[in-house]
């Protein structure tokens, strides 16, 4: 009888560790940030402007009138650190987007940079589709961009507040 005791506070030892192990590991899935780009800007952090863009060329004219102002008026996103999927849609941008967020000091041209600082990027994002960028954020300033469909450099902070 001692025994059967044993063995199933044991297995209950057991099961409670699994119990408390998935727990843990579904709460630590990543958040899932949706952003939807648009000719030569982001609609998620400013309102439709209306833009019309064949080529990354338009989006350069534009935001070279326009980035300035756009950016000082448009939302901040704040997060808090951890693990996030950015999941980037093009919504009827007619050329091949990309996403590209990084620390607000990150140098593409410093090696350094590329060992201890967080960049995550990629293109291939056709008209209609959607692509995840996963990143583990800590808390500092970011800025986010599409360097293909040429838009602003928007912010992003991540806090521990």
């Amino acid at each position: 009888m001692l025994r059967k005791r044993l063995i199933g506070s044991a297995l209950i030892g057991v099961v409670g560790g699994i119990a408390a192990s998935t727990a843990s590991q579904v709460s630590a899935a990543p958040k899932v940030i949706e952003m939807t780009q648009v000719p030569c800007q982001f609609l998620d952090v400013e309102s439709d402007k209306g833009y019309a863009s064949a080529s990354k060329a338009d989006c350069e004219a534009i935001n070279e009138k326009s980035a300035s102002e756009r950016v000082a008026s448009a939302k901040v996103i704040t997060l808090t650190p951890g693990e996030y999927i950015f999941r980037v849609s093009n919504k009827n941008v007619p050329y091949e987007l990309g996403f590209w967020l990084r620390e607000k000091d990150y140098n593409w041209a410093n090696p350094l940079h590329k060992l201890n600082k967080i960049s995550v990027s990629g293109g291939g994002l056709h008209q209609g589709k959607s692509k995840d960028y996963a990143v583990t954020l800590k808390p500092g300033e970011y800025l986010y961009s599409c360097p293909l469909n040429t838009t602003p450099d928007y912010k992003l902070v991540v806090t521990d507040n």
